[in-house]
């Protein structure tokens, strides 16, 4: 399969999802939305090495989660929140185990921290107006993970990862500012162009990974 025809699939159907299919009927709309994460989670383990790390495992699983919190939001919040909060672990584990770690890195976690709090503060104050206390605890829980999944990938001086990683902050940002504190025009779009393409860049910093760990391979046998 060239280099080219498997991301050239994931962005059509991506935007056939986007801006054909309608919402009615809901199974149909799902199982489109579904397809470009699969074709993406496919187009990751072509990344993969032989031998893979751990690390690029633990990224392969938070892509699956991540596709389970596409069909489960349509159906529940809570249920799909929960799914891309393990998704967000397993991606900030992968990480973890990739960073490189220096003090410029190391800044990345102020402008980090405090855009978090302030569209934290804001979605607290909307959600407890509203009457939705229950849910303060979940989405705090969730911008946290998110939030340190952003902060990990930006160690890893990956910048595929560094890239998806704050689309994937954005997107969720768009999608929770527009649910709960004000209506963002176009919203849907702007939700799902920014989700899919952090999606495929996570799965595309795979591929820098990969030469990372077939370099350090060969270093040990040396």
């Amino acid at each position: 399969m060239k280099n080219w025809l498997l991301p050239t699939l994931i962005g059509l159907m991506a935007i056939l999802y986007i801006f054909v299919i309608p919402p009615e009927p809901l199974t149909l709309k799902i199982v489109f939305k579904l397809i470009p994460m699969a074709l993406i989670i496919l187009y990751a383990f072509l990344q993969l090495p032989a031998k893979p790390a751990p690390a690029m495992r633990f990224i392969i699983i938070g892509l699956f989660f991540c596709m389970l919190g596409d069909g489960f939001i349509a159906l529940s919040f809570i249920a799909g929140l929960g799914a891309f909060l393990v998704g967000h672990v397993f991606y900030l584990m992968g990480f973890i185990k990739m960073s490189r770690i220096n003090k410029t890195r190391l800044a990345a976690l102020l402008p980090i921290g405090l855009y978090s709090f302030i569209i934290g503060r804001h979605l607290i104050i909307a959600l407890q107006t509203e009457g939705n206390d229950g849910l303060v605890i979940p989405v705090v829980a969730y911008m946290l993970v998110i939030s340190l999944m952003a902060f990990t990938a930006i160690l890893t001086d990956n910048l595929w990862a560094t890239a998806g990683s704050l689309l994937f902050v954005i997107s969720d940002s768009i999608l929770s500012w527009n649910m709960f504190v004000a209506t963002i025009p176009y919203s849907d779009v702007l939700i799902m162009t920014t989700y899919y393409s952090a999606q495929f860049l996570i799965a595309k910093s795979l591929s820098f990974f990969r030469k990372t760990h077939i370099q350090e391979r060969k270093e040990r046998i040396v």
